[in-house]
């Protein structure tokens, strides 16, 4: 999940991140462009909204395509001004944001401070059920911008956030319920990336994305279906990111090793995910000799808990399966090590990571199986693993499952969905029992991204329903902190929170590893695990 990708204003990437680069160092942009690149791909759960995508299908189309006021640097990830002029605050409560002139849309309208208040109330408000409407509520009046119900049938007090408000045609401010200093950091998120005013003139909001997308960034969408998603550069960008490519087309694959398939003769320019099966030995590097590189990320992998399964009432049992997954093995075997046991539910490459935070992520087999007869064992199995199919997650499923079977007496089989859509989509509809896989990609570079959006009560990534009222008040307490160490302290011991009622399980933290095609001498991945087009060097 996105990242599907919120905490201190100093927050930044520390050495793990910056070690591994994409291409090795001195390497610059082409001055040349390239007429096309065919990029991997996979389908958006929505239509390409902002605050509707909370996922990385379509987050890599957004991040490509729109600008925000803040842009996180390629190799560091630390936030830089990008449409905006500048962000001041005295207090963390207020802050007046100042924009660039003469930045426009891809329709050729400027970009204003009213198309980033009206957008922003649209995406906060609950009666318009926008994905990212969670990541508005520090900001002032939110509370009264959600509906008083489940089904929304009990109408918000308010349509428009309070705490927003126009000053000129290149001023707004922000005013938070309480101070907020990480609020810098969090504004290069695509939630907060602006919409023209056609996109409020539009009576079907999904069927004008579907159609006329208009974007803010560096490319705009001209072309969407069910095999490709096609960019072009926007002529109106004025701004510094300009990419080398002048048409990007992110093609749709159900199956990675048709991608890489593809990647190896030449059809594919830009490939993110390499097959289980040519990690083992080596074999991708030795495929892709000179055309391939290595990134660590902002990135974990875990497995969640269904909401609708009465099993995981018990938090014995969630640790005796977690206890009984021997995560080194499944990296070495499936992975080819090239992947890090998780000790905890936060990514080493932020500032606040601590290691050894979830207790049950310790291969301990005897241990495993006091806890499993304490708990009752699993009842109405076998067990079931959800995965996506076109994300290359069948052979660790598998293996995992295994372990489980042979270590607890539990049957465990994976169960494939062909698109991560349709696993998301049946998450929401809460039509799966057991477990399920999922991912999650740092929105910004925070230690309290990894915790807020994914369990905190009622964050559209929470598919597990965590709900703990302490665990959200640290959230509160945390972003109001004075101190980036004193945040990270509170942080830290919300993470606690989620070790002892084990709130999911952590199984490994990513590195990325990506190849190109012979067109390409090299290319940057970021910290966030999305492409760098500014960054392509060519042949």
């Amino acid at each position: 999940m996105r990242g599907k990708t919120r905490a201190i204003a100093a927050a930044g990437i520390v050495s793990l991140a910056l070690v591994a680069t994409a291409c090795g160092s001195g390497t610059t942009a082409s001055t040349k462009t390239i007429g096309a690149l065919v990029v991997r791909g996979c389908t958006p759960q929505n239509e390409l909204i902002p605050g509707n995508t909370g996922e990385t299908c379509g987050g890599n189309i957004i991040d490509a395509s729109f600008s925000k006021l803040v842009h996180y640097n390629s190799d560091t990830a630390k936030p830089e001004m990008d449409l905006a002029e500048s962000i001041a605050t005295t207090d963390s409560t207020v802050f007046t944001v100042k924009l660039k002139k003469g930045q426009k849309f891809s329709d050729g309208t400027e970009i204003k401070a009213k198309n980033f208040v009206d957008t922003w109330n649209y995406t906060a408000l609950g009666t318009n059920g926008q994905q990212s409407s969670y990541f508005f509520t520090p900001i002032k009046g939110f509370a009264d911008t959600q509906c008083g119900d489940a089904d929304c049938k009990v109408a918000p007090k308010a349509e428009k956030l309070s705490g927003l408000a126009v000053v000129d045609d290149y001023t707004f401010t922000i005013t938070t319920d309480s101070p907020t200093s990480n609020l810098v950091v969090r504004l290069g998120y695509s939630a907060f990336a602006p919409m023209p005013d056609a996109f409020f003139a539009a009576a079907d909001k999904k069927a004008w994305a579907k159609s006329s997308l208009v974007s803010s960034g560096p490319y705009k969408v001209t072309t969407q279906d069910a095999t490709a998603i096609v960019l072009e550069r926007n002529t109106n960008y004025a701004g510094a990111y300009k990419g080398v490519p002048d048409k990007i087309t992110f093609k749709i694959y159900n199956d990675d090793a048709a991608a890489y398939a593809d990647t190896l003769a030449n059809n594919l320019d830009l490939l993110d995910i390499i097959p289980s099966a040519n990690l083992a030995g080596d074999i991708w590097k030795t495929d892709l000799k000179d055309r391939n590189g290595t990134k660590a990320t902002g990135v974990i992998q875990y497995m969640g808990f269904s909401p609708i399964d009465t099993n995981w009432k018990s938090v014995d049992l969630k640790k005796a399966i977690s206890m009984a997954v021997d995560r080194a093995a499944v990296i070495k075997a499936v992975f080819n090590g090239a992947r890090v046991p998780a000790t905890g539910w936060v990514s080493p490459v932020v500032d606040g990571y601590k290691a050894n935070q979830c207790d049950a992520c310790t291969f301990d087999v005897t241990k495993a199986k006091e806890l499993y007869a304490k708990s009752g064992g699993y009842q109405g199995g076998p067990l079931t693993i959800w995965y996506n199919n076109d994300g290359g997650h069948k052979q660790w499923v598998d293996a995992v499952c295994n372990q489980i079977k042979n270590n607890l007496g539990l049957e465990c089989v994976g169960s494939p969905t062909p698109k991560f859509k349709g696993m998301l989509d049946a998450l929401k509809a809460k039509e799966l029992k057991g477990l399920f896989r999922l991912g999650w990609q740092m929105d910004y570079p925070s230690i309290e991204n990894f915790l807020a959006p994914i369990y905190g009560k009622g964050a559209d990534s929470n598919y597990s329903e965590y709900d703990n009222p302490a665990f959200d008040k640290a959230m509160t307490d945390g972003a109001a902190a004075k101190t980036t160490e004193e945040a990270n302290k509170i942080y830290q011991d919300a993470e606690a929170m989620l070790a002892k009622d084990q709130a999911s399980i952590p199984t490994w933290y990513a590195q990325a590893q990506f190849g190109w095609s012979n067109k390409i001498t090299s290319v940057k991945m970021t910290p966030f695990g999305t492409w760098d087009f500014t960054s392509i060097v060519l042949k």
